[in-house]
């Protein structure tokens, strides 16, 4: 079943192996500060020091949150000594980026055929039109 709730719908991505990613990836991304350090890290590589300076939590909370990103595959870390550096993984937000897409396409396909529908305009007379 996908996050559509019913199996099947746009195979696309309903029923995917990578739902799990990807409600991995939106539960993390549901928590503010988690959304708050990705827009941190979008644009530059920052030390777990710098990023933890930007909240008012512990330093331990902002590993946690920093473990759940990196496990939900939105970020990178790399060691340099002994500094963490995290930064965006593109690839992982591409994924969000393709599901969200997808989400549009079809809600304006939806609102289309309703104005079709209230109009009387049927697909063929569409198609023919187009």
């Amino acid at each position: 079943m996908g996050l559509t709730g019913r199996p099947g719908h746009r195979g696309e991505w309903a029923g995917d192996p990578g739902d799990a990613f990807m409600d991995e990836a939106l539960r993390a991304l549901a928590e503010p500060r988690r959304r708050a350090i990705l827009r941190l890290v979008a644009q530059d590589e920052l030390p777990a020091g710098q990023i933890a300076a930007a909240f008012e939590v512990t330093r331990t909370a902002v590993s946690q949150h920093l473990t759940v990103l990196k496990n939900a595959g939105l970020l990178s870390e790399r060691r340099d000594g002994t500094r963490r550096l995290y930064r965006v993984r593109p690839e992982g937000l591409d994924g969000l980026r393709r599901l969200i897409d997808q989400m549009w396409a079809d809600s304006l396909d939806v609102a289309r055929r309703i104005v079709e529908a209230e109009r009387g305009i049927t697909d063929d007379e569409q198609e023919a039109a187009g």
